[in-house]
């Protein structure tokens, strides 16, 4: 099971990459060493809290989307985290997302 920094540090590199920003650059924007970019997307430091803005800011996501990163967890991670969104569903829309989901699955195994 990764772990959350680990996990944190995927998702950076993520938003990073889809930015199209290297490592070098990403550390210019946000004030840091290149070496600290690299330490954080290893899942090896965690950075402050100010610095989490600016690299929000930077990656054009609010704060909270830097820590979307449910996808890349393991497989029961995942599983358990689709599951805490359906039960947020009252019963009605709980089997419209299901369907959704159902359609998802099969058109993604074609």
């Amino acid at each position: 099971m990764k772990t959350n920094k680990a996990l944190l540090g995927e998702r950076i590199r993520e938003l990073r990459k889809i930015k199209g920003l290297t490592q070098e650059k990403f550390a210019e924007l946000i004030g840091v060493e290149q070496k600290h970019v690299s330490r954080l997307e290893l899942g090896k430091s965690f950075p402050p809290l100010e610095r989490l803005e600016t690299m929000a800011q930077v990656l054009d996501v609010p704060l909270k989307g830097i820590f979307d990163f449910i996808h890349l967890a393991d497989k029961k991670t995942r599983a358990e985290g689709v599951e805490a969104l359906l039960g947020q569903l009252d019963d009605e829309h709980q089997k419209i997302a299901v369907k959704i989901f159902i359609s998802v699955v099969e058109a993604l195994r074609q």
